[in-house]
């Protein structure tokens, strides 16, 4: 399985990187769990890619990836040993992911005071509500997220990716209950550092 989501994290790596006037970054493994930011020249791209790994006895791991170019940052989430159905994912406050549960992490990323809801909610929304993605038979789950909310490393607060967490939940973001979701527990967790 490993070498399953080390494939598929190649693969999305190769597709993201452009050819032309870049210098080539080496592919991360699935077992490497060091954080790397890189910046390529002459284009201004911001990279970083981590790894998710395990909370709550469960088995869920993965890869993240955040890329920024053109002032979009784009999120992009592998993920393996999941139960079959629709889970949530959201960036939380903190970069901790020391606690056995994940709850180290915090709450939400929600810099902005904002009510927890759907992505670009006219009610409100937390930076950190990425929302849900399915998961098949087979436990992998990918999402790509997509947006101009966030930067990676700019120093703006609001903005500003670098300190905080990914989380994968148990269940389904409802969208509605506030202030997280009802999630459920949080199965895998991945620090976003410099």
């Amino acid at each position: 399985m490993k070498k399953g989501i080390a494939l598929i994290a190649a693969g999305i790596l190769l597709i993201s990187v452009s050819c032309k006037n870049d210098k080539k970054k080496e592919t991360p493994k699935a077992e490497d769990t060091q954080e790397t930011i890189t910046t390529t020249q002459n284009t201004g791209v911001k990279k970083i890619t981590f790894a998710l790994e395990p909370k709550s006895e469960s088995n869920v791991s993965g890869k993240v990836v955040f890329k920024e170019e053109d002032g979009k940052v784009t999120m992009t989430a592998i993920m393996e040993g999941l139960s079959e159905g629709i889970h949530a994912i959201h960036i939380h406050e903190k970069a901790d992911c020391s606690s056995a549960d994940g709850k180290s992490t915090g709450g939400h990323w929600n810099p902005t005071a904002e009510p927890h809801g759907k992505w670009g909610a006219e009610e409100g929304y937390h930076k950190g509500d990425i929302g849900n993605f399915e998961v098949k038979a087979d436990g992998f789950g990918t999402i790509t997220f997509s947006t101009d909310e966030w930067c990676i490393g700019c120093g703006d607060k609001n903005k500003d990716v670098i300190g905080k967490a990914i989380i994968v939940h148990e269940g389904t973001d409802d969208f509605t209950s506030q202030p997280s979701g009802a999630a459920g527990a949080r199965v895998s967790c991945g620090g976003i550092i410099q």
